[in-house]
Order: structure tokens, then sequence, then C-alpha cells
């Protein structure tokens, strides 16, 4: 399975803000610190918003920060957020699906069901596990992140 550039760039965002929480982080902080493009960082910025996951604040003194806790971030919800739309392989897309083997192959099945099993693992990672005590990514993105 290959995880697309969107999410990865999402996770680096939310460990960037995670690492850095209790003020708010800019783009153009992320996009240094994280090796990422502001404009692929704005796409991501945008829809880890709209799911709640970042909050964001406009203006000259804006930026943004996590919209919920640490904890409360499962890695597996994020990946199904931002890889659902794209198809494991082409006999899941609902278009330009040409494989004369569709209604017969039960290769789909077994595709979907390690899918799951992938989600199902990530979901037992939270934000915090990747980022609190993780000092070697602290010193990365923020030395004195997670007082704990």
């Amino acid at each position: 399975m290959r995880i697309t550039k969107r999410t990865n760039i999402a996770i680096r965002v939310l460990m960037f803000c995670a690492s850095n929480e209790g003020r708010l982080v800019t783009k153009a902080e992320i996009a240094e610190r994280c090796n990422a493009s502001e404009n692929h960082l704005a796409q991501v910025i945008n829809q880890l918003g709209q799911l709640g996951y970042l909050h964001t604040q406009r203006g000259r003194n804006g930026g943004m920060q996590l919209g919920r806790s640490m904890e409360d971030i499962r890695v597996g919800d994020v990946f199904r957020n931002l890889e659902a739309a794209v198809p494991i392989a082409e006999c899941f897309a609902d278009v330009d699906n040409t494989c004369p083997l569709v209604d017969a192959c039960r290769l789909k099945l077994a595709i979907a069901g390690a899918a799951e099993a992938f989600y199902m693992h990530l979901d037992g990672v939270t934000l915090g596990e990747l980022v609190c005590g993780n000092h070697a990514l602290l010193e990365i993105m923020a030395p004195s992140a997670c007082h704990a």
C-alpha cells in the first residue's frame, strides 16, 4: 500500500502543530521544517481544518493549531479521511475501471481486507504517541514541546 503525498504532508502538519502545542504556527514555519511546498500545505491545511483536525485563524497574527487534543487524533482516522477518495487498485475505482475480471476476481476482497487491517492498526496510534517523548522529532519541530 502506498500513502499519497497529501496524507504524508497532513501527518507532518499535525505532528508540527502537536510539537508546538499552545501557540499558533504558520504555514511558512511548517514548510521550512517539514520540507513541503506552501502550495501543497495550503490545500492540506484547508482539508484538515474542514475535518476538524486543525483550528485555523486568518489575518496578520493568524496561523493554526490542533483542533482537538493529540490523544483524540487517531492516525487511522486521518489516513481514512484523506485516502478515501484514492482507489487502492483499479478495480476499486468507480470510473476508469477497465479490468475484465472485476465480477469474478476475489483479489479485490483480499485487498479490501488487508487495507482494513492496515487502518485498524493505525487506529491504535494517536498523534500524541507519535510526538510526545519522541525527542529526536521534537528537536526538529520544537525543542521544548510535550512537558509531560
